[in-house]
């Protein structure tokens, strides 16, 4: 199967990565953490294959995810914690609204303050 017909397969599980409520690389993407020209070359995961930016996400059709170790949000600072838990839990949200854009300029996924930080660069 030629690569641009086996869609987007997790780098840490393998499987199909079938849905954009689904993707890490696009939730980090409208959060800001992947610039929109290395959309095409950065590797896809599950949302729950990278526990480190998952745990962040609250919202009640999610069931929410431990990470462990140092990086776990239980040994971070409560405001970063707080501040975190905002915007992941808003990318995750955007994701969902995503889903039912059609005709939609990629450049417009992002979150607002992503999209104005785009367009201010330099």
């Amino acid at each position: 199967m030629a690569k641009c017909d086996e869609g987007y397969l997790c780098a840490v599980c393998g499987k199909d990565v079938a849905n954009v409520t689904d993707s890490d690389l696009y939730l980090r993407y409208v959060i800001g953490l992947v610039d929109p020209e290395m959309l095409h070359s950065t590797p896809e995961r599950h949302i729950r294959c990278n526990p480190g930016l998952a745990q962040f996400i609250v919202n009640d059709d999610f069931e929410p995810v431990v990470a462990e170790g140092e990086f776990s949000k239980a040994t971070l600072d409560p405001d970063y914690v707080a501040r975190r838990e905002l915007l992941v839990t808003r990318g995750y949200r955007r994701l969902f609204e995503i889903k039912q854009m059609q005709d939609t300029s990629i450049l417009e996924f992002p979150l607002p303050e992503v999209i104005d930080e785009l367009n201010n660069r330099t």
